[in-house]
């Protein structure tokens, strides 16, 4: 019986078509080319049956580019997990840049000499009188007698093509083409590294992965470290045993602005090629990334959360630092997959160790470890016997009566940079909003100035003069009179962000250097480095942030860390707001204190008593996972339940609100009495691009007998969107 290909096209249908095939020797997950109408497209083989094929079209031609068996099945996994079309999947396992054959390799041509070294002296000084030019490409390749480039060769000799083609003639030297890597780290410099002794929890943390890389079977390491107690130095020796037993690694990061540091750690330990994925990177250098990784010649990758889609042969160690990162979920678009638990299927369909770092672990993954599901290595102490920070909670409010009024910094903070600036130390600020003011409001008639597209107040941009949306970009001047009641002058900016902390500190310390490092500095490619640079040289005494300086960055000199508004978003209504405070205070206050001088740590806040700061004050992590877990099962969260959350969307309020009310009811007739659907509200983003938000929470043990039914949700309607998001990390927003 003549066999059908089931094929999953690249663009346009988001399901399997059959199509004849010339032979048997076309395997699951092979691409191919596909007639499509009048067109030929490419795809994915999806499966194998046998049937008539005399009815299908027959495919045009098998490619060279398949998938490995490990990272197809993951790809058919998620289609299910996440309740999402098998075309959206396979989208996301392959870059635009492979998937649309819009780029191809970079090739130049090269020269290099065909004669030794004394031979080309000899014939350099016999035209140096009578053929002047020729003399100038072979002293040139003196220079550099492996070769160059032809395009550096034209430059350096300053000659036409012409004496290089002459010499190609007379068999001196040969022009061939080359294919070019495109590398963001290819012209880099690193210093070589040794490994480091490690301490004794330290090394039994190695033992156990080292055991686990032995097995060739999935096993998961949670590796729980307070900051700077040395995770990343067991990372690295993990890697070169994985590295030693002839497997590859993929090593995870939640921030691109992390790459760089990690960069110079792989590149400075490991003396051969380093792939690095993340969205900053051009189309052409995504492609050489991938091709590398393909073909087996790159087995180390470092990336965000899309690089552990990596088409890697014999994937060894999967490493996901700062495990508990909500950058690690994909929120925007479909499939909306958490990359963490993506790396733990990954693990299984590949038989490779999967390690989760982190101070402060998600609740999900620290019940896992305790339950007995991932295997708990622990370490209490900070390598290279450093110390905790010491941590003290500043009360704003007696602050803001001595200040007469709203201020942004305490007393004892504007001290500790005074005393850091003297001591050539120094410090960073953290506050988690960008701008410069986060409202303007009317004082007349009490009127926000809003989006019109969102229905969210426009943040203040002193840079730039202009008032900005920052969920559409939205952007307008500053209004001289109130769009409400027309009132001039009228209009007055209220709350702080990371463009008034650098304003306001020049204000109390004019010779102060500081470095901003938030959304709005770091809008071109290279910006996170260009700055860490800076200021890892010396070059700024504050470098104030967001939440891109909590993770994972290390500044020996850093001796003072200041948290502006450390409460601001506990009074979020969602269930994981607790979680995030203490993961993010905990974070920015292990950035202190981690080499040889002494840290400290001020959190400034107007709740000094609340139990999420003064735990996250002491880095207790143990203290607050008993009390959250407590919470969670009493209401039935995560990690005693998983989550469900379907949200809607249209332009008509009152239409989009009633088809939510429908599908909820035709979901409650369906589903078992055991699964909590909650009723529809309206999404934290109520509005967002003109479009009306609504959303429902689903609370099951089991996503699986679930998502069938979802995936079953009528989407005729081009004017109503549903999105559905498996495991949320936010059931607000």
């Amino acid at each position: 019986m003549p066999s059908a290909l089931s094929v999953i096209l690249d663009e346009g249908v988001l399901y399997p078509l059959d199509y004849a095939a010339p032979d048997h020797l076309i395997k699951v997950g092979t691409r191919v080319r596909v007639p499509l109408q009048k067109r030929v497209v490419k795809g994915t083989v999806i499966a194998i049956k046998e049937s008539d094929t005399r009815s299908l079209k027959p495919i045009v031609e098998a490619l060279e580019e398949f998938f490995p068996p490990d990272l197809f099945e993951l790809g058919m996994w998620m289609a299910h997990y996440y309740a999402t079309p098998l075309g959206k999947v396979f989208q996301v396992l392959l870059p635009p840049s492979v998937r649309k054959g819009l780029v191809k390799a970079k090739v130049q041509q090269f020269v290099r000499p065909l004669v030794s070294l004394n031979q080309l002296r000899e014939e350099c000084e016999k035209l140096r009188m009578k053929h002047a030019a020729q003399a100038k490409v072979l002293d040139a390749l003196l220079q550099s007698p492996k070769g160059l480039l032809l395009s550096e060769l034209l430059e350096i000799a300053e000659v036409s093509q012409s004496p290089i083609q002459t010499l190609s003639k007379r068999k001196v030297l040969e022009i061939f083409d080359m294919t070019i890597e495109r590398s963001p780290i290819l012209d880099q410099d690193f210093f070589p590294t040794k490994a480091k002794k490690l301490g004794e929890e330290q090394q039994q943390a190695l033992d156990k992965i080292r055991t686990s890389l032995e097995k060739n079977a999935l096993q998961v390491h949670l590796l729980h470290g307070v900051t700077g107690s040395g995770k990343t130095e067991v990372y690295l020796q993990a890697i070169d045993a994985a590295l030693k037993s002839g497997k590859s690694v993929i090593w995870l990061v939640p921030e691109i602005a992390l790459t760089s540091q990690m960069i110079e750690r792989l590149k400075g330990r490991f003396q051969q090629p380093l792939a690095v994925l993340h969205h900053r990177l051009s189309q052409g250098e995504r492609y050489d990334a991938w091709q590398q990784i393909r073909s087996g010649r790159t087995r180390i990758i470092l990336g965000a959360r899309s690089a552990i889609f990596s088409p890697t042969p014999l994937l060894g160690l999967i490493i996901v630092d700062e495990e508990h990162e909500p950058s690690y979920k994909q929120s925007d678009d479909s499939p909306k997959y958490h990359a963490r638990d993506v790396a733990v299927m990954r693990g299984k369909l590949a038989g490779a160790t999967v390690v989760l770092g982190s101070a402060t672990p998600s609740l999900e993954s620290y019940t896992n470890a305790l339950g007995g599901k991932y295997i708990l290595s622990e370490l209490h102490k900070r390598a290279d016997k450093a110390l905790l920070p010491n941590v003290k909670i500043i009360d704003m409010r007696p602050e803001t009566e001595k200040a007469r009024g709203f201020t942004l910094f305490s007393e004892a903070l504007i001290d500790g940079i005074k005393q850091r600036i003297k001591n050539g130390e120094q410090t960073l600020l953290f506050l988690n909003r960008r701008g410069y003011h986060t409202s303007a409001v009317c004082q007349k008639c009490s009127y926000i100035v809003i989006c019109p597209h969102c229905d969210i107040s426009l943040t203040y941009h002193l840079g730039s003069q202009i008032l900005a949306c920052h969920l559409c970009d939205y952007r307008i001047p500053p209004p001289r009179t109130c769009p409400s009641c027309k009132c001039e002058d009228a209009l007055k900016f209220k709350g702080a962000g990371t463009e008034m902390v650098q304003r306001a500190l020049h204000a109390l310390l004019p010779d102060v250097r500081t470095l901003r490092l938030d959304a709005d500095t770091t809008r071109h490619k290279g910006s996170h480095e260009q700055l860490f640079k800076q200021f890892r040289a010396g070059k700024a005494d504050v470098l104030i942030g967001t939440q891109m300086i909590a993770k994972g960055l290390h500044f020996s000199l850093v001796t003072l860390v200041g948290i502006l508004a450390a409460d601001a978003s506990l009074g979020i209504p969602d269930f994981r707001a607790a979680e995030n405070v203490f993961q993010l205070l905990t974070q920015v206050a292990g950035r202190s204190g981690r080499g040889e001088l002494a840290g400290e740590v001020i959190i400034q806040t107007r709740l000094p008593d609340h139990p999420t700061i003064v735990l996250a004050s002491k880095q207790d992590y143990r203290a607050f996972y008993e009390d959250e877990i407590k919470v969670r099962e009493l209401f039935h969260y995560p990690p005693f339940t998983h989550l469900i959350k379907l949200t809607f969307a249209s332009k008509d309020s009152a239409d989009c609100l009633k088809e939510a009310e429908k599908i909820r009811s035709s979901l409650i007739n369906a589903l078992p009495p055991s699964v909590e659907i909650n009723p529809v509200i309206p999404c934290g983003y109520a509005k967002i691009k003109e479009m009306y938000r609504f959303q429902c929470l689903i609370k099951t043990k089991s996503v699986g007998a679930v998502v069938e039914y979802l995936a079953q949700i009528p989407r005729k309607r081009p004017d109503l969107r549903i999105s559905i998001d498996v495991d949320p990390v936010s059931t607000y927003f």
